[in-house]
């Protein structure tokens, strides 16, 4: 880092913006003041001069202060313009004017794009229009299916009117959750506004000269590129495919083929990156080559064609870095300057971060710049390891697993997942794309425009090749148990892998340069062999009579070779591993092995047991962790899915599924590497819905269930996945019991056993499992949706026994607090101390009904709704329970 400045101001950079975007206020403060007394000590450890050291720390100060100063003004001016709280106007109608600043995206009936506004005012067309320069994200839900091709007639720089209704963008609502809101800020975006049919757009001016002309000419080449895709590949799953891995344009990937390429890890070959760029630069120098340009000629083409190439597949983070960084390669070698990878990597890096701060938490900007520069600072130090391979395979395994050493601490940390697959497969799987059907799909691409027959003859032998890519990465999935599980870690887990890898690295590489020194000296210490020239006169093996000497065999190497590995030797001598050495290896791997251990582990509650009522809208879901941490999960959610018959052109291409989209990455977030009983309550959509999601991407070892079948597929679809994984299914009945460990006993109270084997019943909620859970000294009720009638039975029931009963600390109300549970009896039988409601915000069913409420209120228990207070966690410890919400609610009713 001495011999390169820009690096070290680029590492001091970003820090500081890190420790920004974490941390504010007094602690951001006291860090800046730690830093003023550690100065002398980072002079002195690192023996650079006080005037570096002063200028590092001004790197580091003014990353800091750009960072805040940035998201200070990033504040929305919408409620200044208006002279309303936020909250004011959250949900109140208003009429806007500005550009298309985007792409128009049409999904099923959803119509979504960014509005630059201009001006902003009431509903009523009489109302001020107040001017603005503010970004806002538009969502149009579709009235029928003609209304898609008007929304697609949309185009970026169209200057427009829309009516409709502002909304505040929905934050995290569990803990850990995907927090929608603060990604839009980072799209300098913090409000959403909302309407119904296409008929709340109005265009003043239809592609009129603007700022987003160029980008609107970008989105026309990416539309019409995409067409001739379509018309190139017969079949849709080819020509999406192609789509992604040529233009970068992912919106038309089958999704199950793309969920497939990313539990391998092989999806950074469908997002335009530093290889397409390379591909295209390399590919153009060579045509222009052909055309007889000059060296000088060729290079100031292709620097101006990279920004076209970068703009035409998208812009993303990725592709603009490795398009920066070919633009300053192509600069340096016209001039003739020395190039410099780091440097030119940092020179990009600080580019973009000045445009845009919060590239910083872009996962594609983290990605793309980490495995740049892993591949230029680990990857020379595995290289050795793979000496003795054929060159273009060494080259090739050092690649790929220097990628994936690299990209591993960020891939567990935002997916929370590995398949120890990967490796193998990016080795197999990317240089067929990239070498071969990547090249054939851009020139059938090409050449379509001029010869479509001569295009669909290049499709097809990549088709053939893309099928046997699907069909191994189908194979590939089946193999379950090499799909690892991994918590999300802390960021000083990810800087402690970075540090002890290039550590172990650094002694690996020691180890095999002092192999091939110890040959080399070998062979340098031996005495030449005497062979007889043509003259019959005997000479050291050499060039001398300028012949060269005959083979020495196997162990021999050639002649022209001799000079360099004996110039070498010296300097290899110095790098012998001692014993020292050797101890500092095995040292280094336990650590790293321990370092892996600790990030794979399920995070520990400290002997306490947790229960997690997961916020999944209208449905339930609870996770409950048992204090010897086994994990039990008690329903799934579900989404109703109405897009069906007539409505089927509603339907998105990858509808929102809440066990694929919030229960399964949240259990994964949390370390359950599988759960010890998966446990429906009832058939009900939205307690069965999510099931599907959760056995397919997480082990199970039992499924208990009421013991009847709906009449539906969904439950049967179940049961399949079960018998297939071979998973043990158990029906509840009364009177059965499961001990998980020794703290944790769940008793269940309903429903009664059947006579028969898995009977058909439509009506389910009065099939509900109700259980009792009793954890490390508390006890909670589990009542799905079981109705009053129910309720009414079984306290009957218990009441002949004369049994004495102290109640329960939690209560989960039953059926998302519908007026037909929760009765006074049922109350005044269990006297919860807490009890918890699961439903929807703004649900259509009314859920929780005041009655209930009111009910509960008068038993004297504290009332916790998902609805308005998020995710709730109870932690248990010596039967008392600490509890805590996402949402900062209001204290509970």
């Amino acid at each position: 880092m001495k011999n390169r400045p820009l690096l070290t101001a680029t590492v001091c950079w970003i820090t500081a913006s890190g420790a920004a975007c974490l941390y504010s206020g007094k602690v951001l403060l006291g860090m800046w003041a730690g830093l003023i007394f550690m100065l002398p000590l980072a002079v002195w450890l690192c023996r650079i001069s006080w005037r570096k050291a002063l200028l590092y720390f001004l790197i580091l100060t003014a990353g800091g202060v750009y960072w805040e100063l940035y998201d200070h003004f990033q504040a929305s001016r919408i409620p200044e313009v208006l002279h309303a709280a936020s909250r004011e106007l959250d949900g109140r109608p208003v009429q806007a004017e500005g550009w298309i600043a985007s792409p128009v995206e049409v999904d099923g009936n959803k119509a979504e794009f960014e509005l630059q506004l201009t001006a902003l005012g009431g509903e009523d067309e009489s109302a001020q229009m107040r001017e603005i320069s503010e970004k806002v994200l538009v969502q149009i839900r579709l009235a029928a299916e003609e209304e898609q091709n008007t929304a697609r007639a949309w185009s970026r720089g169209d200057r427009i009117t829309f009516t409709g209704t502002m909304e505040i963008p929905e934050g995290a609502r569990n803990f850990g959750g995907f927090d929608y809101r603060n990604y839009l800020k980072t799209r300098q975006i913090h409000w959403l506004l909302k309407s119904k049919g296409a008929d709340s757009v109005a265009i003043l001016e239809k592609g009129s000269w603007s700022r987003y002309s160029l980008l609107r000419w970008s989105d026309d080449a990416r539309i019409l590129l995409g067409e001739r895709m379509d018309t190139t590949f017969a079949q849709q799953i080819h020509a999406g495919f192609m789509k992604g891995l040529v233009l970068g344009i992912t919106d038309d990937i089958d999704p199950d083929l793309y969920r497939e390429f990313t539990r391998l890890g092989l999806t950074h070959i469908l997002a335009i990156s530093g290889m397409h760029v390379a591909v295209f630069t390399a590919a153009l120098l060579y045509i222009l080559r052909l055309l007889r340009f000059t060296r000088e000629s060729a290079l100031w083409i292709v620097f101006a064609l990279v920004p076209a190439y970068v703009l035409i597949t998208g812009g993303s983070p990725s592709v603009v870095r490795a398009g920066i960084m070919a633009m300053i390669g192509l600069y340096a070698a016209r001039r003739g300057l020395l190039k410099d990878g780091l440097n030119t990597l940092c020179a990009a890096a600080i580019m973009m971060l000045l445009w845009n701060p919060y590239l910083l938490v872009n996962v594609s900007f983290q990605l793309s710049f980490l495995v740049t520069a892993g591949l230029m600072i680990y990857g020379p130090l595995l290289r050795p390891v793979f000496a003795a391979w054929p060159p273009a395979l060494g080259g090739s395994a050092s690649i790929t697993i220097t990628a994936q050493l690299v990209s591993f601490p960020l891939t567990i940390f935002y997916f929370n997942q590995l398949s120890l697959l990967s490796t193998a497969a990016n080795f197999v799987i990317v240089p067929v794309l990239t070498l071969i059907v990547l090249p054939l799909g851009a020139a059938a691409l090409l050449l379509s425009f001029c010869w479509a027959g001569g295009a669909r003859l290049l499709a097809w032998p990549a088709e053939r090749l893309n099928e046997l890519t699907f069909a191994l990465v189908r194979w590939l999935n089946g193999f379950d148990g090499y799909v690892t599980i991994w918590p999300s870690t802390s960021i000083w887990w990810v800087l402690a892998y970075y540090v002890m890898l290039y550590s172990l690295l650094r002694i690996v590489k020691r180890w095999c340069d002092s192999k091939s020194s110890s040959f080399v000296e070998e062979y340098a210490t031996q005495p030449l062999p005497e062979n007889p020239n043509r003259h019959g006169e005997t000479t050291r093996a050499g060039r001398q009579n300028g012949h060269r000497p005959e083979p020495l065999g196997l162990s021999a190497i050639p002649e022209w070779s001799v000079s360099w590995y004996a110039e070498g030797a010296a300097q290899y001598a110095g790098v012998r591993m001692t014993g020292r050495n050797y101890a500092a290896l095995a040292g280094l791997c336990v650590c790293f092995i321990l370092l892996l251990y600790m990030g794979y582990r399920t995070p520990a509650n400290g002997g306490a047991g947790v229960v997690q009522f997961i916020d999944v809208g209208q449905g339930d879901s609870i996770l409950i962790t048992t204090p010897e941490g086994r994990h039990l999960l008690v329903d799934a959610g579900g989404t109703m899915d109405f897009n069906t018959g007539k409505n089927a052109w509603k339907r998105r291409k990858d509808p929102y599924e809440v066990g694929a989209k919030t229960v399964v990455p949240l259990l994964k977030q949390r370390g359950v590497h599988q759960l010890d009983a998966l446990i429906l309550t009832h058939g009900d959509q939205d307690h069965a819905g999510g099931m599907q999601a959760v056995l397919k991407e997480i082990p199970v070892k039992s499924f208990i269930f009421n013991g009847t079948l709906t009449g539906k597929d969904s439950i049967d679809g179940l049961l399949q996945i079960c018998l297939e994984q071979k998973i043990p299914v158990y029906a509840a009945s009364r009177g059965l019991e499961l001990q998980p460990d020794g703290q944790t006993r769940l008793l269940f109270m309903h429903p009664e056993s059947k006579n028969e084997s898995l009977p058909v019943d439509e009506e389910q909620n009065e099939q509900s499992v109700v259980f009792l859970l009793k954890m490390a000294g508390a006890s909670f009720l589990f009542t799905g949706d079981m109705d009053a009638a129910v309720e009414q039975l079984w306290i009957g029931q218990e009441g002949a026994k004369n049994e004495r009963h102290e109640g329960v600390d939690v209560l989960k109300v039953a059926h998302h607090g519908s007026k037909t549970s929760t009765s006074e009896e049922w109350l005044s039988y269990w006297k919860p101390g807490a009890a918890v409601i699961s439903a929807g915000v703004n649900n259509t069913y009314g859920h929780p009904n005041e009655g209930v409420l009111e009910r509960l209120n008068r038993s004297g228990a504290d009332i916790y709704r998902t609805d308005t207070q998020g995710e709730i966690q109870m932690r248990v410890s010596g039967g008392s329970i600490e509890k805590r919400y996402k949402l900062e609610a209001p204290e509970p009713l």
